[in-house]
């Protein structure tokens, strides 16, 4: 690994631990042992680091987006969920500070993530409904929200469960697929268990217990 990217690597990980604001440049040099005039010869200050790093996350999101572009199925979309929450638990600092995320070095990235990924869903409902895997909008607005409401999954999981706590028998795909399937045509619900199984459609969550008493 070359130095610059070594130095990507270990702040991030500084910053997932510590937070951001917790870590300076010196700190991080001492973890590099190297000195912090040899770190700055790389990023002249902190806002340089940050930048480096959300591009380096750029990167990665770009590339795996691309190849949903390539083919807007709901298999790919369903690997875009795990994506996002992937680079979630890589770069959390980002994801779980607003602060961070709202930063001049972050925003625009964020931002155009964020709206490239609701177009991409978008694209995907309506390769479904060529398809006829999902039914006719039923609404204007309707798809679009679902677009919204999938890419809210995926983006803000790790959130959710820092708040709730590590919920283990849930998992992102799956709340996605809740919020997917109940507009699927019998043929798309067919082309889901043949394409995932029979038992993971029936592990997709727990039953609703109508007992209101």
């Amino acid at each position: 690994m070359k130095r610059k990217e070594k130095i990507i690597e270990i702040s991030k990980q500084a910053f997932n631990d510590k937070g951001y604001g917790a870590v300076n440049l010196l700190e991080i040099s001492q973890m590099m042992d190297i000195s912090r005039g040899n770190l700055t010869y790389h990023f002249k200050d902190k806002d340089a680091l940050l930048t480096a790093i959300v591009d380096d996350m750029w990167h990665k999101v770009e590339h795996e987006s691309k190849i949903v572009r390539e083919l807007p199925s709901f298999e790919n979309l369903h690997r875009e969920v795990k994506l996002y929450f992937s680079i979630q638990k890589e770069y959390s600092f980002i994801f779980l500070n607003s602060h961070i995320a709202t930063h001049p070095a972050v925003r625009d990235k964020i931002r155009a993530m964020i709206d490239q990924s609701i177009e991409d869903h978008m694209g995907s409902i309506a390769f479904a409904i060529g398809l006829g895997n999902i039914k006719p909008e039923p609404f204007p607005g309707a798809y679009r929200s679902l677009a919204f409401s999938t890419w809210m999954v995926g983006y803000y999981w790790l959130s959710q469960q820092v708040l709730r706590g590590d919920v283990s028998d849930e998992d992102p795909e799956k709340v996605a697929w809740g919020l997917i399937l109940p507009n699927m045509t019998k043929k798309g619900i067919a082309s889901f268990k043949k394409y995932y199984g029979e038992a993971y459609f029936n592990s997709l969550g727990m039953p609703l217990d109508s007992d209101l008493q």
